[in-house]
């Protein structure tokens, strides 16, 4: 690599010839790329005691790492004629030759992070490989000198001392946060590799105050105790284990439930092959599985680990690594997005257990459902092993057409169940069988493999909520928020199959329109009959409505039409509609789901349960918001003082 070289422009006073820098300013100045602060440092050599194979690390800070960072591991060590090469720049184990450098699998392999950290702080080395009764030592200050290596007594790893960073550079430590703030950054980054390291244990202490202790976790469970740890109970509590492949790429991980939501994209935590990045790609592909299901702006929480072949991921794109570049990004999104939206669409009531009363979050929506006994609202119970992996090893799906398996989509207001109309009467027969499902409930023979979920309604209330009866107690559903998800998701499935159906009306409407409207309208018949309507330009000012989509009623047609319309005018061409179709969905669903106030019957109400329980993502409505909840009999016990 050629040598960094100063130019002097001409119109400089006095220009100067090109001259080498000093190798100590030299070293500087990379120094600014790599550490910027005592977190920095900490990772460069936390990164190195990992790529050295330990599987214990003992981090001890002082003053927020201003003044100490010492890092001992029991890794492989280095050898004494290695120790002066060590901290010299450009000089490293990893990476031999170009095809290394085109397929890193360490963490390191630059060669810089010593150079530079002994450029500006005063470092001891020591460290023994175990061949050798004795270890080593290596002492640099802030200087480029020879560097002597001394014996003295050692275990078998590596330690490294570094003190008064900066203290060569002032103008650099001036610019360092308060001592905590220093501490808080270190903490976040022992935190992230012991998330991506399980089987390595850490330790962090802070003027001699222990804070973290990790143990190795090979084991699933212990594995989620310290994610537990790290990113609170809550998010385990809510969070589900996935675990795909497709060719060379793997997915594993913890992905939180759409309900656990958070205001900050302050715990999201995707490691490719166990380096924790900040990729476009990635959060896209992530933010677009969970697009339908999330509240606004809300942004997901997560845990995932993405496996590939180091050649098909180039990670020196960034001094710190903190960024990757993928050959295939494509490949990589799509898979992605797949294995996360059909992880999220088997979240439903029938899928795991189901949620326990809300609790607030402050990191949350301020509401969000508990954890009774290690189940989730659509998730495995986490305290088991055969719980954790659902998924596995699963193909990869259309993203709409696929993820809409099982569910049938009616070419009338009718559900599969019922058709939640006022006043809708229920026959002889299905009041009987109504009767007998609820006595189960009661019976003392029951068994509770055969009471649904969602139990069985038994009233409504204000004509807003449904409330049920299950094994657990009760159960609250907003009926509009899981009609209007009921609704959307068969529409996906009829639009993805070969256009939403529709129904002529017996008598066509007129509908009056501006100029501008009626023009947009004429462009896009074929959108429209895509989506399920039939319409004629009448007059310069009006549309004559020939025929709705079947799910649709006739009293909607103005106002709905209407809002197809400016949702259409977004869109400027048919080639685009696909990538707005779930809007334009959404707001049709959200017009045809049953409204507050409707009085339903009982039938009516167990219909809405009974699908819900077989309709994919029907935990939270077309906007994110939570469909419905579970309060135990415990908690029904507490709230009334019962048993004290």
């Amino acid at each position: 690599m050629s040598p960094k070289v100063k130019v002097i422009p001409d119109f400089a006073a006095g220009a100067q010839r090109i001259q080498l820098l000093p190798a100590q300013l030299a070293n500087q100045i990379a120094a600014g790329e790599v550490v910027e602060r005592p977190a920095s440092v900490v990772k460069e050599l936390l990164e190195n005691s990992l790529d050295a194979g330990a599987t214990r690390i003992d981090i001890d800070i002082e003053q927020g790492g201003i003044k100490l960072i010492r890092i001992r591991d029991n890794g492989v060590g280095i050898a004494k004629d290695d120790l002066p090469l060590a901290v010299c720049r450009h000089a490293t184990s990893k990476i031999i030759n170009l095809d290394d450098l085109e397929a890193v699998a360490t963490l390191g392999f630059r060669g810089e992070a010593l150079a530079s950290i002994c450029s500006v702080a005063r470092v001891k080395l020591t460290t023994n490989t175990g061949e050798d009764a004795t270890g080593w030592s290596a002492v640099s200050e802030g200087r480029e000198a020879d560097v002597e290596v001394e014996p003295t007594a050692h275990n078998r790893g590596t330690t490294v001392e570094v003190r008064d960073l900066f203290f060569n550079t002032p103008a650099r430590r001036k610019f360092l946060r308060t001592e905590k703030t220093e501490y808080s950054r270190i903490d976040s980054v022992v935190r992230k590799l012991a998330l991506s390291h399980f089987g390595v244990g850490f330790t962090l202490r802070h003027n001699g105050k222990a804070i973290l202790d990790f143990r190795a976790a090979p084991t699933q469970l212990e594995q989620e105790r310290r994610v537990a740890s790290i990113c609170g109970p809550a998010f385990m509590e809510q969070a589900r284990y996935v675990e795909m492949d497709a060719g060379d790429l793997r997915l594993r991980g913890w992905m939180g439930a759409p309900t656990f939501s958070r205001s900050q994209a302050d715990l999201q935590y995707f490691y490719v092959n166990g380096r924790n990045v900040r990729d476009k790609v990635v959060t896209h592909a992530v933010r677009q599985a969970y697009r339908d299901v999330l509240f606004q702006s809300r942004h997901p929480a997560y845990v995932l680990f993405l496996d590939l072949d180091a050649a098909e991921v180039d990670v020196n794109v960034h001094p710190t690594k903190h960024e990757v570049r993928f050959r295939e990004s494509r490949r990589v999104h799509d898979f992605l997005f797949r294995s996360l939206h059909r992880a999220i669409a088997e979240l439903t009531p029938g899928e795991g257990g189901v949620p326990v009363s809300e609790q607030i979050d402050p990191g949350g929506l301020g509401l969000q459902h508990g954890m009774q006994e290690g189940v989730q609202p659509g998730m495995q119970n986490l305290n088991t092993q055969e719980g954790m992996a659902f998924g596995s090893r699963s193909s990869i799906t259309s993203d709409i057409a696929g993820s809409a398996s099982g569910l049938a989509y009616q070419s009338s207001s009718a559900s599969s169940h019922g058709n939640y109309s006022a006043g809708n009467r229920p026959s002889e027969g299905q009041l009987a069988e109504q009767m007998a499902g609820y006595k189960t409930l009661h019976s003392a023979a029951g068994n509770a493999g055969e009471i649904p979920p969602l139990g069985y309604a038994i009233a409504q209330l204000k004509g807003v909520y449904i409330l049920a009866e299950n094994s657990e107690g009760l159960v609250l559903v907003d009926m509009h928020a899981a009609h209007e998800r009921i609704v959307y998701e068969q529409m996906k499935v009829a639009y993805a199959v070969d256009g939403l159906a529709s129904q002529p009306l017996l008598v066509p409407e007129t509908l009056a329109v501006s100029e501008r409207e009626a023009d947009h309208a004429e462009q896009q018949l074929e959108a429209f009959a895509r989506l399920g309507f039939e319409l004629q330009r009448s007059g310069p000012e009006s549309l004559t409505v020939r025929a709705l989509p079947a799910l649709m009623k006739s009293s909607q047609a103005a106002e709905l039409i209407r809002d197809v319309l400016a949702d259409l005018e977004e869109v400027a061409s048919l080639e685009r509609l696909d990538g707005h179709i779930e809007s334009i969905l959404g707001n049709m669903a959200c017009h045809n789901a049953v409204r507050a106030n409707r009085q339903l019957s009982m039938t009516e109400m167990n219909a809405v349960l009974r699908d819900m329980e077989t309709t994919e993502r029907s935990g939270q409505c077309n906007h994110g918001r939570p469909t419905w909840t579970q309060v135990s009999m415990a908690e029904l016990d507490r709230l009334f003082l019962r048993g004290r």
